[in-house]
């Protein structure tokens, strides 16, 4: 996190001198290229440290009737647009999200216990960081801030 205080310092300075709305619109850009970058790591199944998500937990299917869906990527839903927000003003830039689907995406961050359905036992699970911060995506905003400036 030291690159990421050391990026605002340096940017800090020249985003004073830019236009409330201009600032505002730089934001939205970076928050969305963000997001992108988030997305791609999701689908990857990949942590912000390039390692892969724990895998899934085995689960007895013997007894279950109809089609069996095998090799499902986790996070499929949790990774488009509608679920994955972005808020941008000229002061901060948020990527993450809200509502049930943040409880969901936090239990998975962390690795915290939670109950997979109503009325079922707690289960701890893999801690998987579905949202984080890796060195291209600092790259992707000093490259954005810097494009930016110089046009």
């Amino acid at each position: 996190m030291a690159e990421l205080e050391a990026l605002e310092d340096w940017a800090a300075v020249l985003l004073g001198r830019l236009q409330p709305s201009a600032r505002n619109k730089l934001a939205r850009s970076i928050g969305q290229a963000l997001r992108r970058s988030q997305q791609q790591r999701i689908i990857a199944q990949r942590n912000p440290d390039g390692s892969k998500y724990a895998p899934r937990k085995q689960r007895n299917l013997r007894g279950k009737q109809g089609r069996i869906k095998r090799k499902v990527k986790m996070f499929q839903r949790l990774r488009t647009a509608s679920f994955l927000k972005v808020q941008g003003d000229g002061r901060a830039i948020s990527v993450g999200f809200t509502g049930r689907v943040a409880r969901i995406a936090r239990v998975h961050q962390y690795g915290l216990r939670d109950r997979a359905e109503p009325g079922a036992p707690d289960v701890k699970y893999e801690q998987r960081e579905v949202l984080g911060f890796t060195d291209a995506d600092l790259d992707l905003i000093r490259d954005q801030l810097l494009s930016y400036l110089i046009l």
